[in-house]
């Protein structure tokens, strides 16, 4: 099983046990916080992903940075040093945090684009992925100059490659192909 189709499973089961103890925006405001701290600290990412700490280290230092926060949380978080799955806490607490989004009716919509994107396009974006999803969008947007130009958008599990870097292979595919 993939790393990701795990992190989904796990973010499913805690959105599920929040939603049993109306605790849904109490641990997504932990997972939030869970992904910016480790999204902005490489030693905590090496710290977890390390075979040399010790599982009861990891899980010690984790509910110290995390004080405070909610038992289902906490329950996580020894969930998945038990299981030996820490080194994914990043991806569940980022599963976790779309899926209350979801059921919120509130889509986020991922736009990598090679240059940094303007008001007018942003607003642009907004307006065409409500059209298409007739939900709420929020715009969460990555800048990757490898994409050359163009953009990649992606929302839930549908996904639009407009980026030059993929005609350009899908180029090279066709020309490879009629030789």
């Amino acid at each position: 099983m993939s790393e990701s189709r795990a992190a989904l499973r796990y973010a499913k089961a805690i959105l599920d046990m929040a939603k049993e103890n109306k605790a849904l925006d109490a641990v997504e405001k932990d997972m939030r916080s869970i992904a910016v701290t480790i999204s902005n600290s490489k030693e905590l990412k090496d710290v977890l992903a390390s075979p040399v700490v010790s599982g009861a280290s990891k899980k010690s230092a984790l509910l110290e940075i995390f004080k405070g926060c909610n038992s289902i949380t906490e329950g996580t978080i020894t969930m998945l040093v038990d299981n030996k799955r820490l080194a994914m806490l990043n991806e569940v607490a980022l599963k976790y945090i779309i899926l209350n989004e979801q059921l919120k009716g509130k889509n986020v919509a991922y736009v990598t684009t090679a240059v940094p994107l303007n008001a007018a396009m942003e607003k642009k974006i907004l307006k065409q992925v409500a059209t298409i999803t007739g939900d709420e969008v929020t715009i969460e947007s990555k800048i990757d100059e490898s994409i050359i130009g163009g953009f990649i958008l992606r929302v839930g599990d549908l996904q639009y490659d407009a980026s030059i870097s993929n005609k350009l292979s899908n180029l090279k595919r066709e020309f490879s192909n009629s030789l």
